[in-house]
């Protein structure tokens, strides 16, 4: 059965949901969509899917892991040269960003590096997001990561909001299961940091909550039997709900990630896999029972108040991580312990720690770096 919800994107999602792609297209006015992907989506069943659908339609797949600026320009072009009037993302985070921000990219040149929110961009073409893995949530987010002289930027503007998200398990079937646990990881940060998030937004924290427990639920099920079109089904469902809550914020997971993945090139999934739990304990250690919700929603301790709360959700989030198979620390994943005093500085500079429930110093970033090696 296709469910349909908005919130605000119109999200189509169910298997079979990909068939209407065509009906949105028209809907939309797009006659010559161009297709934003990665190079290693381009032999899968899933892009059989999708030309099944959209034959003729024109293709750019030059898009990197970490995004580039470059990856921007050359989208850009291929937008022009094939005359096209909408963007189809298709793949994951990466692939989504890119799709979003070429749009701009294609009508503004230079300038889409500068965008300001409160100004319309006059003449964008719409965007659909189709995401071929569980993880970033990108697919209902409004800004774009963009990685520029090895920092990560986001881009955000109202604007670049997809006109319809399609949630199709079967573009997700061929997913090798390392990248599932990663993707997949990244939906459960996304879903706890927001929730722990000062920021109030009483919306998103429930959104966050039920998000965790279908990622807690779900995500084995999916790495264990990647042809599991319900546990698929439902990690890209936890996924969305993870980037909707997200706009509420995030923590210090993210900010240690972001730079490991823009100087190690460590996928941003397995990079909070492997800082979340130090940072989870940080967090439990200054702010007692700051995790004593998610244990009552996951039904991990008996009553709400439990003293043991926080120490079962962190068990319970590294248990998850070791069974899905993403083990080791950061030496292990090739980042060695003579680049933490540099990525300590990039963690400091990146805002998502300002968001943390315990505010943190760079000496405390460093620590919790040195306790995730």
């Amino acid at each position: 059965m296709i469910s349909r919800f908005a919130f605000p994107t119109p999200i189509s999602s169910g298997r079979g949901a990909l068939e209407q792609l065509p009906e949105a297209l028209v809907s939309l006015g797009v006659k010559t969509p161009l297709i934003v992907t990665d190079p290693g989506l381009l032999a899968t069943s899933a892009m059989e899917l999708l030309r099944i659908i959209l034959p003729d339609a024109p293709v750019f797949s030059e898009v990197r892991a970490n995004p580039l600026e470059a990856d921007v320009e050359a989208g850009a072009r291929a937008f022009r040269e094939h005359g096209c009037d909408g963007a189809i993302g298709f793949g994951g985070g990466s692939a989504l960003d890119v799709a979003k921000i070429v749009r701009v990219a294609a009508i503004r040149d230079a300038t889409w590096r500068e965008l300001d929110s409160r100004e319309p961009i006059p003449g964008l073409a719409p965007f659909i997001a189709i995401p071929t893995t569980a993880g970033t949530g990108s697919e209902v987010g409004r800004s774009s990561v963009i990685t520029f002289d090895k920092t990560k930027v986001v881009l955000f503007h109202p604007a670049l909001l997809a006109a319809l998200v399609i949630l199709d398990p079967r573009v997700t079937e061929g997913l090798p299961p390392k990248l599932t646990a990663a993707t997949g990881a990244d939906a459960l940060t996304h879903c706890l940091e927001s929730f722990t998030s000062p920021v109030f937004h009483p919306l998103c924290d429930g959104i966050a909550l039920e998000g965790l427990r279908l990622v807690m639920e779900f995500l084995p099920k999916a790495v264990a039997d990647g042809s599991d079109l319900h546990a698929r089904g439902m990690m890209q469902v936890a996924a969305a709900m993870g980037g909707i809550a997200f706009q509420k914020d995030l923590g210090a997971a993210h900010s240690l990630s972001h730079p490991l993945s823009a100087h190690f090139g460590v996928h941003h999934g397995l990079a909070n896999a492997l800082c979340l739990p130090a940072v989870m304990r940080f967090n439990a250690k200054w702010q007692p029972g700051v995790y004593r919700r998610i244990a009552a929603t996951l039904e991990l301790v008996p009553e709400v108040g439990s003293a043991g709360a926080d120490q079962a959700v962190i068990s319970s989030v590294t248990k998850l991580f070791a069974t899905i198979g993403l083990a080791g620390g950061l030496q292990a994943h090739g980042v060695p312990e003579d680049a933490l005093e540099m990525l300590a500085d990039a963690a400091f500079a990146d805002s998502c720690h300002l968001t943390n429930p315990v505010p943190l110093t760079r000496e405390d970033l460093l620590q919790l770096y040195r306790a995730s090696l």
